[in-house]
């Protein structure tokens, strides 16, 4: 992407050699697809940013533990009842965006080699991983109407199970859990984060076709909603981002609550449910690390000379897993610890399973700040893709000539901007979580101080992961 970093570059060629170096890097260079990359190296007073930070989220728990648990539980009860609506449209819809997702795969297939030209890669990497997350926590749960699978899957299962009583499918065993969903999602982060090349719009529709034939398969023998709720993980990922939304939508009416308000009343996840939202917030940190001078040096690897993804499959693969592992093991020491201070009889596997809901502001949040940058190019390189989807010179939406404006995020003006919202947007989100975090902890101990204490350890975690964060954002990348 324009603006990537050129720091350090040696002069061993006399004048001429500098003189073509800086015509090569007055060139514009191509964004790429992918929706990870980012292209500043920040010099703004950093350390005053992560310190403020880091104190607004210490200071946001030390109110809540003066505040008394009651009042912050009837703020959190607060709707205000909007009109109702029922899923009358719902198939249509879904029928509708599958058939956008078959030109979409056509797209892939037959369509432009150039992952900045076909739009397939545009629309999952940066449309609907980028962003759709956005729209799901900011109005509520969209991809419920929006999947492929729904339409398509009443159509066939009516015209296979008759006009008669419908048989019910076999259901999941229940030791399974959330296990399956947590598979196909670490599948899917090692192909966006780790495949050599995952916006090759070929590969990527042969494994977007085959993941939507799996799961469809599976919604035919376990039902819609027993594979949905336990083994596709993108309506699993979205409907727990969906409930941070201010929107409720309940008995068929839509009401307006707090945001975050939702989380407080959901149910205890399973083991493999916290696997699975750690992951969610694992996968996006290790996604800017890995491009960091601090990871690609602790293993001798120059970042200005990148080598490329292939290079670093065995190294991309042993930082996934490790970040992952790393986040659940210190995030169940914050747990435990929490348990001992406040003196809880509460299994460990219900506190962990209530209190990792407070990690969803956390992870939107990342992810917000985390795929910003490429929202904003991409969306754009995307609009005009979608003009002209198999690069027959069609100009469907009036938008296939358009000019990318790839400057809003170069400059040092955009690089000011961008790390202010970037940062802002994850204090915000650990704030909140720590608000979250109150209430779910007042659900298992019903004395104000007892909740205070089981959280002091989950909140030091969120002020280290803040500070983490936040340093992601700045440090020197690669790649």
């Amino acid at each position: 992407m324009s603006g990537r970093t050129e720091a350090g570059v040696k002069d061993h060629g006399g004048e001429a050699k500098t003189a073509l170096t800086c015509v090569f890097a007055l060139l514009p260079t191509p964004a790429f697809a992918h929706a990870s990359d980012r292209g500043h190296v920040l010099l703004l007073p950093t350390g005053y940013y992560i310190a403020g930070s880091a104190l607004a989220v210490a200071i946001s728990f030390l109110v809540l533990a003066l505040l008394p648990p009651v009042a912050l539980d009837n703020f959190w009860r607060r709707r205000l009842p909007l009109f109702a609506f029922d899923d009358a449209l719902r198939t249509i819809v879904s029928l509708l965006c599958f058939a956008g997702f078959a030109l979409l795969i056509a797209a892939g297939l037959f369509g432009s080699r150039d992952p900045l030209s076909n739009p397939l890669p545009l629309v999952i990497w940066t449309l609907l991983w980028a962003g759709f997350a956005l729209l799901q926590g900011a109005i509520g749960d969209l991809w419920a109407w929006l999947n492929p699978w729904h339409g398509p899957w009443r159509v066939v299962s009516r015209l296979f199970s008759g006009r008669g009583s419908e048989t019910q499918p076999p259901s999941l065993p229940q030791w399974l859990g959330l296990w399956p969903a947590f598979v196909l999602f670490f599948a899917f982060a090692w192909f966006e984060l780790i495949d050599p090349a995952p916006d090759d719009p070929a590969r990527l529709a042969y494994a977007a076709g085959a993941y939507w034939l799996l799961s469809f398969v599976a919604m035919l023998a376990f039902g819609y909603e027993g594979w949905s709720r336990r083994g596709e993980f993108l309506t699993i990922f979205f409907s727990m981002v969906a409930r941070f939304a201010p929107f409720q939508r309940a008995e068929g009416r839509l009401s307006l609550c707090w945001p975050g308000s939702k989380l407080l009343a959901a149910d205890p996840l399973p083991p493999s449910g916290i696997a699975f939202l750690l992951l969610a917030l694992s996968s996006v940190s290790f996604d800017g690390l890995s491009k960091t001078f601090f990871w690609l040096g602790l293993f001798g690897i120059n970042p200005l000379e990148f080598p490329g993804r292939t290079a670093l499959i065995g190294i991309g693969s042993f930082g996934l897993v490790l970040t992952f592992v790393l986040l659940a093991v210190v995030f169940a020491l914050a747990v435990l610890l929490g348990q001992r201070l406040a003196g809880d009889e509460h299994p460990f596997s219900e506190a962990a399973g209530l209190l990792v809901w407070s990690i969803v502001p956390i992870a939107l949040a990342y992810h917000i700040a985390h795929y910003l940058t490429a929202l904003l190019v991409g969306g754009q390189y995307a609009l005009v893709a979608m003009s002209d989807p198999l690069a027959l010179g069609w100009n469907l939406f009036g938008t296939a000539d358009r000019m990318v404006e790839a400057g809003v995020v170069a400059g040092a003006g955009s690089a000011w901007w961008l790390w202010n919202l970037q940062a802002g947007v994850i204090v915000a989100g650990h704030v909140l979580a720590v608000l979250v975090a109150h209430g779910l902890a007042w659900r298992l101990h019903r004395q104000a101080s007892r909740a205070a204490l089981s959280q002091s350890p989950l909140t030091l975690l969120m002020i280290t992961y803040t500070i983490f964060g936040l340093w992601l954002l700045a440090t020197p990348t690669a790649g």
